[in-house]
């Protein structure tokens, strides 16, 4: 998919983390520190470093800066309200940055934290898919603790298959 409107990615971008929102929504605050491995992202990390990392690597560089991504541990904030809190304040700044973008921008070349050129619309799709990458890591941590999550596209998967059969 190539994004040849900064209007229709925006669009497009809510739409991505309107599910994100969705599944964060369901997060119990009390596990926010679980994971599943000693040493491994928890979920406040997952949350943490959606946000940072959209908002001080993809949007930075795309904005002709350098990456300062500051990782996502809890040292940058801590407790489920701060948390959720930070991301959303982090990703309307990043909103505000890319909204600035004119749609010429977005074949204009921005560096990547490799020292790799790389359209800009490319950069911002890598960042889409980034963030879907790390949703679906909450998803399993979630089913892990047996906590309801909401289906991505409005049914399960198990309802899908039972409204397909032959009646």
């Amino acid at each position: 998919m190539e994004i040849t409107s900064v209007f229709s990615f925006l669009d497009y971008y809510k739409k991505i983390r309107e599910r994100t929102n969705k599944l964060i929504k369901v997060v119990p605050p009390e596990h926010l520190d679980f994971t599943y491995k000693p040493g491994k992202f928890t979920i406040g990390d997952q949350i943490r470093h959606i946000g940072t990392i959209e908002r001080y690597m993809f949007v930075e560089t795309v904005a002709g800066r350098k990456s300062s991504y500051p990782g996502c541990g809890k040292e940058l904030v801590d407790g489920y309200e701060n948390v959720v809190s930070y991301f959303n304040e982090l990703h309307r700044q990043s909103l505000e940055i890319i909204g600035s973008l004119d749609d010429a921008d977005l074949k204009r070349k921005c560096i990547t934290p490799d020292n790799s050129e790389i359209a800009i619309w490319k950069w911002l799709r890598a960042m889409v898919e980034h963030e879907i990458h790390h949703r679906a890591q909450l998803y399993l941590y979630l089913n892990m603790l047996d906590v309801a999550t909401p289906p991505i596209f409005g049914l399960t998967a198990e309802e899908v298959q039972r409204r397909s059969m032959p009646q």
